[in-house]
């Protein structure tokens, strides 16, 4: 087990509650993203609850992460797409802090399931399809032909842009979890190499235990990136649905 490198993307059952009739189950992935998510939470009021004018680390950080996303969503959707701020925010707050959850030893990276990935990617889609059709009718999918395209392309670019289209999700979902599982499994198999050599010999462990620590750093950049990814993807989406081409 401890050579395994996927081991670790199991779901385990830690307790069970019987609620009118109903047993609900806990399990060490739900248990570390409803940590992940207080975590936030927390973290938010209490940097917004002074409202200083010169403020201190925890409000610093809450202005500047608010800061960051509002651009984010003005520079790829302008400024129509403010009005989903609150989701998109919401959005890259919640990929960061489960990505990030996950490089605590012996916690759960939730998102390394396809099936939360998916969700998010599902709802960013179906959002795209309300705000398009809600805004511009049936003219919305004037966006699978993009104006001034001759009609002799019409069959090639109509097929091609329907593909790109209904690929969203997919794409969505899969880089996420694809990048959360390589990344913790590179991690697991050094780790694994690091503790070996040790048995064997102290100090050959240096060498994979250097390459750990650096990839320990790397790993953590990479989980913010991700969240930063699907965020940005998702407002050029929104954008879209906003605007057209």
């Amino acid at each position: 087990m401890a050579l395994d490198p996927l081991h670790q993307f199991e779901v385990h059952e830690i307790g069970s509650l019987q609620l009118f009739g109903h047993e609900i189950v806990k399990t060490n992935q739900s248990l570390w993203m409803v940590a992940a998510i207080a975590t936030v939470i927390l973290i938010f009021v209490l940097g917004a609850r002074k409202k200083a004018i010169i403020p201190g680390r925890l409000q610093a950080f809450v202005e500047i992460t608010y800061d960051f996303v509002a651009g984010l969503v003005k520079g790829t959707a302008g400024k129509e797409g403010m009005a989903f701020f609150p989701l998109i925010m919401t959005l890259f707050l919640f990929i960061a802090s489960l990505n990030l959850a996950g490089m605590i030893p012996g916690s759960y990276t939730s998102t390394s399931q396809i099936f939360i990935t998916g969700q998010l990617a599902l709802m960013v889609f179906a959002l795209v399809w309300v705000v398009g059709l809600y805004k511009h009718g049936l003219h919305f999918f004037s966006l699978f032909y993009p104006a001034g395209t001759p009609v002799y392309l019409a069959p090639l670019i109509i097929p091609l842009e329907l593909i790109s289209f209904f690929a969203r999700p997919l794409t969505l979902a899969v880089r996420l979890a694809a990048n959360m599982i390589a990344g913790h499994v590179l991690m697991k198999v050094f780790a694994t190499f690091a503790v070996m050599l040790a048995g064997i010999f102290l100090a050959a462990s240096a060498v994979p235990t250097a390459f750990l620590i650096a990839l320990t750093g790397l790993e953590m950049f990479i989980a913010v990136l991700q969240a930063y990814i699907f965020t940005v993807l998702t407002c050029v989406y929104l954008n879209d649905a906003l605007h057209l081409h």
